[in-house]
């Protein structure tokens, strides 16, 4: 079988770029024996940054790019001349994208709207020239200041997607149906356990002209924390959902204990899904007369609205709707604008992933002067390392100065 399209977690390299060395360099020219120093401030290394973009719906585009380096900055030179700033790098990510350290599996940050952009690793600051160190008592500062280092990091994107409605049920318990029927969306429908293996999403449409997306996502059993069935993996796309449905087919035996099995599942999770509001869908209806389904209500689940549908039949599906739009459009029931994140639980990881070794030439000390820079460019004098001298933030540009944490959300990049 051919492998999926749909990929919503990888692990990733990125590293961001080193800043240049400050140049040393000593004015020199005719008639103007002991011109002083004139060396240029290093250049930025390049940013990595992310950017949401609702036109993509996987993280396929990086499972084959696993590799996000920025450009270094490049030295200064004489005459007080800056180097040039490194390229930043932009990662686009679908809308929904939360960022995880990988080895710590620590909340970083996330990705919610289109063209949101965030700061996910900070260049190197670019080293101060000798220009910076001269004074009345040091007129000739035969050294300058290296560029600060990169900072290199494996991260996990971990896609949740975005939906109003999210569909939660055990296996050929009709979701897919449903899908189908009130949306446009096609998934794969059959007659065994297991035929949903991804998560699909669709646009309902509603009265006057309106509508709100639906997610389906595979079954989940009895035990499914424990790894059973498919597990727990494809539960966070459920996670932002506004509403979770519950749907459970009206031949099985013990409805409310289903409903409490799910329950649990949930909770085992995520903690927080038990807050979410709930709606009871009891599907195949079209097995039952008007005389079973009263029966079947004293046995219901207490405490949550419940609907008797039949997606073959078309039975009682604009009153399922009607429930839907208005628990979703309940002021009480609004998604939070600040979520609370937390750190990635072991038990969700994907071991495949997780094991992934990058193979990546180690950068030599040396690349710190690119070889396309004239000769006179690379200074004149002693160019202390980062071993020699511990410099303190108050010898660093202006400019370079960040009182903000790390992340930090951008309109545009150039701003940042």
């Amino acid at each position: 079988m051919a492998e999926s399209n749909f990929i919503d977690y990888v692990k990733i390299l990125c590293r961001s770029g080193k800043g240049g060395a400050g140049s040393a360099h000593l004015h020199r020219a005719k008639y103007i024996p002991k011109g002083g120093p004139d060396g240029g401030d290093g250049g930025r290394g390049g940013h990595i940054y992310l950017k949401g973009n609702r036109n993509l719906w996987t993280l396929i585009h990086l499972k084959y790019k696993r590799h996000v380096f920025a450009t270094d900055g490049q030295a200064g030179y004489e005459n007080q001349s800056t180097g040039k700033d490194g390229e930043d790098r932009t990662i686009e990510v679908p809308c929904g994208t939360a960022v995880y350290d990988a080895e710590t599996g620590q909340f970083l940050c996330d990705v919610t709207e289109h063209d949101q952009v965030v700061r996910l690793l900070k260049g190197g600051r670019g080293g101060l020239g000798n220009t910076h160190f001269k004074s009345a008592t040091r007129q000739t500062p035969r050294f300058a200041q290296p560029g600060e280092p990169g900072i290199e990091k494996a991260v996990i994107l971990e896609l949740k997607l975005l939906a109003d409605v999210g569909l939660v049920g055990f296996p050929n318990a009709g979701k897919s149906t449903l899908l189908s029927v009130i949306s446009a969306a096609k998934p794969k429908i059959a007659n065994y356990a297991f035929t949903t293996l991804e998560p699909n999403l669709g646009i309902v449409t509603y009265r006057d002209q309106q509508s709100f997306v639906m997610a389906d996502i595979p079954g989940i059993i009895e035990g499914a924390s424990e790894g059973k069935g498919l597990g727990l993996r494809f539960l966070r796309h459920i996670e932002r959902n506004a509403v979770l449905l519950f749907m459970i087919p009206a031949d099985t035996d013990d409805i409310a204990h289903e409903y409490e099995v799910l329950c649990n599942e949930l909770q085992t999770f995520n903690p927080d899904l038990v807050e979410k509001p709930r709606v009871l869908a009891i599907t195949k209806c079209d097995l039952l007369d008007d005389e079973l389904m009263e029966m079947l209500r004293p046995n219901l689940p207490e405490g949550i609205e419940t609907v008797f549908i039949s997606s073959v039949a078309q039975r009682g599906l604009t009153e399922l709707k009607d429930v839907l739009w208005r628990t979703i459009n309940d002021e009480r029931n609004r998604i939070p604008e600040t979520m609370t994140h937390h750190d990635l639980d072991a038990r969700h990881r994907q071991q495949d992933e997780d094991d992934f070794i990058f193979d990546t030439p180690d950068i030599q000390d040396d690349e710190i002067l690119p070889d396309e820079l004239p000769e006179k460019a690379r200074g004149e004098g002693r160019m202390l390392g980062p071993d020699d001298q511990e410099w303190r933030d108050e010898y660093w540009a202006d400019d370079y100065r960040d009182e903000n944490a790390d992340f930090q959300v951008v309109s545009d990049p150039d701003e940042a």
